[in-house]
């Protein structure tokens, strides 16, 4: 079951790919399949169709669907099997397959633009509720729940922290995997900048998005999954902040 909880603590686990890390009480190994140059890791042998990455509560499988080359990510909970869609962007038959096999429970919106949302009707045709935020909500052709900020979605012993990232839309939001190095950014962040704002967007509220919300308080080695393309780093975007100011884009 999905269900959403108060505003938590933030985690502070700092997971480093494909190396093992201590704390007060746990040794965990990450896995990480993407092998982008920007995360400086290749890609493990032994990945499967769809499996992304895996650590030792998550695996996170990821899809690239549609004309806009769209990443679908499935958040599962190792222990328990249950999961989450991060974006119902189109290729319904093949985001309804992988549901029914990975246990998909709901779909969380990172944002209303058409091409992240062309399978939600056939998704909410087969069962799965479809969750935005208000002020995205008139861009769905229906939902069912409605995303606040600081929101903790309970996805079998999994965490998802819903962060409102203003600025590529008005109601964007990211979403963070308590307990593993993971931000799922939407539009917002991507390898080599913020989004596009010059489609209703704000790009000043976009760069204070970025700033305050993602760079400030994430750790440099907190794994980047944004809504296209390749996954990144915080620490490797970090240092380029001033430079997309100046460029305007």
């Amino acid at each position: 079951m999905l269900r959403a909880t108060g505003r938590p603590r933030r985690g502070r686990s700092k997971e480093q790919q494909r190396v093992h890390y201590y704390d007060a009480q746990m040794t965990t190994h990450v896995d990480h399949y993407c092998g982008a140059a920007s995360i400086g890791v290749s890609a493990a042998a032994n990945a499967g169709p769809t499996l992304h990455y895996r650590d030792a509560q998550a695996e996170i499988h990821r899809v690239v669907v549609g004309d806009y080359e769209n990443n679908v990510f499935i958040v599962r909970c190792r222990d328990t099997g249950d999961a989450v869609l991060v974006d119902a962007a189109n290729e319904h038959e093949m985001l309804l397959e992988l549901a029914t096999k990975l246990g998909v429970r709901a779909v969380l919106e990172t944002h209303g633009h058409h091409d992240h949302i062309g399978a939600v009707t056939e998704m909410r045709d087969a069962g799965y509720s479809v969750h935005v935020t208000a002020e995205d909500a008139h861009m769905l052709p229906s939902y069912d729940q409605i995303i606040e900020n600081e929101h903790v979605f309970e996805v079998g012993k999994l965490r998802l922290r819903s962060i409102k990232t203003p600025g590529h839309t008005n109601g964007s939001v990211s979403f963070e995997l308590m307990g593993s190095p993971v931000l799922f950014t939407g539009d917002t962040l991507f390898p080599g900048g913020p989004g596009a704002t010059q489609y209703g967007g704000d790009f000043d509220q976009i760069i204070t998005t970025i700033d305050t919300l993602m760079f400030s308080p994430f750790a440099a080695d907190t794994i980047v999954m944004p809504g296209h393309g390749d996954d990144t780093t915080i620490g490797a975007e970090q240092p380029s902040l001033q430079e997309w100011i100046d460029r305007g884009w």
